[in-house]
């Protein structure tokens, strides 16, 4: 079992901000932790070093938008954005209910030119993410009806310790990583020089974690390209039969 203590005096060890067998200040400690939270909360904006994805759903009312986030229709941490979505068909109950994935507009801009907002058919077949703060807001189109289910893909919220008791509760690999980076940090925080080995043993982590969470999904075309049963000319820029 470790603890956040546990890394903070390694790391504070390590980096050669303390001298073997030295104990670190209050403040030492207290600042250290609050780099280390600040650190994490980076690392869980990233989606190569999140670990894990959280499907969230929801029951439609017929409502325009919903809000995501604390205490929001969609209760969960506010994700800075979507990593996806589906919508469920719940009414009629199936034992195999249908899904229907769906694409995403990516901006204001774009969810701004659709022409009808207020259409209401299902199931949907697109949304937009509004990532205000402190809650977002979700837009789903057409509006779907309370026979559907929404469904949100967020990034897992990576762990921040209140105190440097906590233990740390994340896969293995990241231990070795929050120690490494950590270093990094410290030695800029306390004027350090850069040391290569410490940053070499930080980017290697990172990588380890990369490889450990790296997925990609297949390449889906637009039904445009697809004609007939014929190909694609990509010199051409046509279909081909």
């Amino acid at each position: 079992m470790t603890l956040a203590s546990d890394l903070i005096n390694l790391a504070l060890t390590d980096s050669g901000v303390l001298g073997v067998g030295q104990s670190p200040q209050a403040q030492d400690t207290s600042d250290t932790l609050r780099r280390l939270n600040m650190m994490i909360a980076q690392w869980s904006q990233r989606r190569w070093l999140v670990y894990h994805l959280v499907d969230t759903g929801l029951v439609m009312t017929g409502a325009q938008s919903y809000t995501v986030g604390t205490g929001g229709d969609f209760n969960i941490t506010r994700p800075a954005g979507i990593e996806g979505a589906y919508i469920r068909q719940v009414v009629p109950i199936s034992p195999t209910p249908v899904d229907w994935w769906l694409d995403q507009c990516m901006s204001r801009e774009e969810y701004s030119q659709i022409c009808l907002k207020n259409m209401n058919a299902s199931p949907s077949e697109t949304f937009f993410y509004d990532s205000d703060y402190p809650l977002g807001r979700i837009y789903p189109w057409p509006i779907p009806s309370s026979s559907f289910e929404l469904h949100i893909l967020t990034r897992q919220v990576l762990q921040q310790f209140a105190t440097v008791g906590d233990t740390v509760t994340l896969p293995p690999e990241y231990e070795e990583a929050i120690y490494a980076n950590l270093m990094v940090r410290l030695r800029s925080a306390y004027r350090l020089p850069p040391d290569p080995g410490i940053n070499g043993l930080a980017k290697a982590s990172l990588n380890t974690i990369r490889r450990a969470n790296f997925q990609i999904g297949r390449l889906n075309l637009p039904q445009t390209l697809y004609h007939g049963g014929g190909g694609y000319n990509i010199l051409g820029d046509r279909n081909t039969n």
